[in-house]
């Protein structure tokens, strides 16, 4: 098993997720490769109840068709006053094909008029990383903070204008890469995930 981990095929088509992977994963010695190498490999549904199941789901299918171990990964915005919708419908919140941009007029409308102190949020990263051999591995990141009233910044991507994480005066629109990078849930899910590689990676680096 060790011997084979030498890359990891990332279970996304978005290429907004998928550099910011390949930034997070840096200096593991692993190649990371997206679906864009893979183009027999169609879209996965996404139709489990929970992150996990999404997450699992879509590595397990990759590593199935491609003999690579595959990370998959879903991404959740939580609103406590919407008891925690649109969760695992995040990327749909408005419909099948909906743009960010649809996803994020929905949320401002669901939200109009409630006070700020009752906008919190959070967004949650669940991944799963699937081994040719049958290994599962998962983990799990959490940013919180509040929804604000209007978009803010051009930056990100999805629900990201109108996300302000906790004690920041910037949305995740108007951040950088790099300061995004270094706060986000799906930082801290990854972090996560490589203390886990590297305890993969481990015999082979002692050879």
């Amino acid at each position: 098993m060790n011997s084979t981990l030498t890359r990891i095929l990332l279970a996304t088509h978005n290429r907004h997720k998928a550099g910011e992977f390949q930034d997070l994963l840096k200096g593991l010695g692993i190649g990371i490769e997206t679906l864009d190498m893979f183009p027999q490999v169609g879209e996965i549904a996404e139709d489990a109840d929970t992150l996990r199941g999404n997450a699992l789901a879509k590595a397990r299918e990759v590593c199935r068709l491609t003999g690579v171990p595959s990370m998959g990964d879903d991404t959740g915005l939580e609103v406590s006053y919407l008891h925690d919708e649109p969760g695992v419908l995040s990327s749909r919140y408005a419909g099948p094909g909906a743009t960010y941009a649809d996803n994020v007029r929905k949320l401002l409308n669901n939200l109009r008029g409630v006070p700020p102190r009752r906008r919190g949020a959070r967004f949650r990263c669940v991944l799963a990383l699937v081994l040719p051999d049958g290994r599962e591995e998962f983990a799990e990141g959490v940013c919180r903070g509040v929804i604000i009233e209007e978009p803010r910044g051009i930056n990100g991507f999805g629900y990201d204008p109108v996300f302000l994480p906790e004690h920041c005066a910037l949305t995740f629109a108007e951040m950088d890469a790099a300061l995004k990078n270094s706060i986000s849930h799906r930082a801290r899910a990854i972090n996560d995930m490589k203390e886990i590689l590297s305890g993969i990676l481990l015999p082979v680096k002692g050879r």
